[in-house]
């Protein structure tokens, strides 16, 4: 078997950055630079992904030392060449990357005496960048490297600072004496709430991944079965079409929501579940209701008023709206049925479960950092993926709820998939 990447196959890849939205806000703010650090975003600039950065610690190399993450960074230049700093252990986890100019730092002991030629030009290349690239001795060292060379160390440069230690800060600011370094941590956030092409593809086959997986776990639900072996089922599914498990939860019996308890379903159970998993780095979240057996009238009509208050958001969300304007919309129509206790709201949702926007009534707080200072209500923006949600729980009687996926639109929203809440999913109580 040899290794290849898209380069080899001639494919065209999409990046995930929203590459001129990006420089837009660069524009914008006077930046000539942005450096990622936090690995969502590092993965969002670049597409390379390595597990570690995520779960990794100091201490658990070097007993007593931090709990501080090894780190990588992307470096996005107003003019320029795009870089990655990144560690040599992990540099293939980089070939599918869009970023061509690679910069290691650290030991990691490769063994030449025994090697054979390379097989493709993928395998050259690297070959190549790990015998020859200069090795820094820090991550620090790596991007100080990387600034003075592209001739910014002296440039207005926002950097991703909002969870970096402040040695490493520090460290930045000293090495770069005449840089206007500014916190952009929120604008990054405010840059990511719109997707790009390739974003709205995997959001789309996350959903859709999601979807299948939550049919087949109605299709097992009966009296007697365990919200255990429903889960196990959904994990299974997920990783069948090829996504990673992020969670699936229930609200058997009206009293709050669960994932740990192994709950029996028993006849004419109505439960709320709430599931999703992960795809390419992207996030699906949903929610459904279940009925195992017969609905009573009482949910009956419940479930119709969430139905309303999900459609009443959807109707006004459109570019230029602002989020407040649709939970207000949405709890209005609660309203209207008579119902004033659930929290109807609704979230952006992206590389995280929750992106921006973040729609519920406006807080009076701002996204602010060095550069940007927004209304944290935000208005809508074609191209957003938002998720409307909202649940009643009546303890004791049963728990109903509706979570669906939207795009917004030039004029509007569609569904980011179809997915049907009409009504209940209704299990054969056999």
């Amino acid at each position: 078997m040899t290794f290849s990447s898209k380069i080899d196959k001639k494919e065209t890849k999409q990046m995930l950055l929203n590459q001129p939205r990006a420089i837009q806000f660069m524009q914008q703010y006077a930046l000539d630079a942005i450096v990622a650090t936090a690995p969502v975003n590092v993965t969002y600039f670049t597409d390379y992904c390595c597990g570690e950065d995520f779960l990794f610690k100091e201490y658990m190399a070097s007993p007593g030392a931090s709990t501080t993450p090894p780190r990588s960074y992307a470096i996005l230049p107003l003019q320029g060449e795009p870089a990655l700093v990144l560690r040599p252990a992990f540099a293939l986890n980089a070939c599918d990357s869009w970023i061509q100019d690679l910069h290691f730092y650290g030991d990691f002991a490769l063994d030449w005496s025994v090697s054979s030629s390379p097989h493709n030009d993928s395998e050259r290349r690297f070959v190549n960048l790990l015998r020859n690239r200069p090795r820094h001795s820090t991550a620090i060292d790596a991007l100080l490297y990387v600034l003075r060379e592209q001739k910014l160390d002296s440039a207005c440069i926002g950097l991703d600072s909002e969870n970096l230690p402040t040695a490493t800060l520090d460290a930045i600011r000293n090495g770069l004496p005449r840089a206007n370094i500014k916190n952009c941590s929120n604008l990054i956030r405010v840059i990511r709430a719109v997707k790009s092409p390739e974003e709205i593809k995997r959001l789309i086959r996350a959903a859709e991944i999601n979807e299948q997986a939550i049919l087949e776990i109605v299709n097992l639900a009966r009296p007697g079965a365990s919200t255990a072996d429903l889960a196990q089922s959904f994990r299974r599914c997920v990783a069948g079409s090829g996504a990673d498990f992020d969670h699936i939860s229930f609200g058997a019996r009206g009293l709050s929501i669960f994932t740990e308890p192994n709950y029996h379903l028993v006849s004419n159970d109505v439960l709320f579940m709430d599931f999703g998993c992960i795809y390419g780095h992207y996030f699906s979240d949903s929610a459904v209701t279940l009925a195992v057996g017969d609905i009573s009238s009482l949910l009956v009509s419940k479930y119709e008023a969430l139905r309303d208050c999900i459609d009443s958001g959807s109707d006004i969300m459109r570019p230029g709206v602002r989020g407040s304007e649709i939970q207000a919309a949405m709890a209005e129509k609660l309203r209207d049925h008579g119902i004033t206790g659930p929290f109807p709201h609704g979230h952006g949702i992206g590389m995280e479960m929750r992106d921006y926007p973040i729609i519920v009534p406006d807080n009076g707080l701002q996204i602010r950092d060095d550069c940007v200072d927004l209304s944290s209500d935000l208005l809508m923006e074609e191209g957003m993926v938002n998720n409307l949600e909202v649940s009643i729980f009546l303890p004791m009687v049963g728990s109903v709820g509706i979570e669906e996926s939207f795009l917004v639109a030039g004029h509007g929203v569609r569904p980011l998939i179809p997915q049907d809440r009409r009504a209940p999913f209704v299990a054969e109580c056999i």
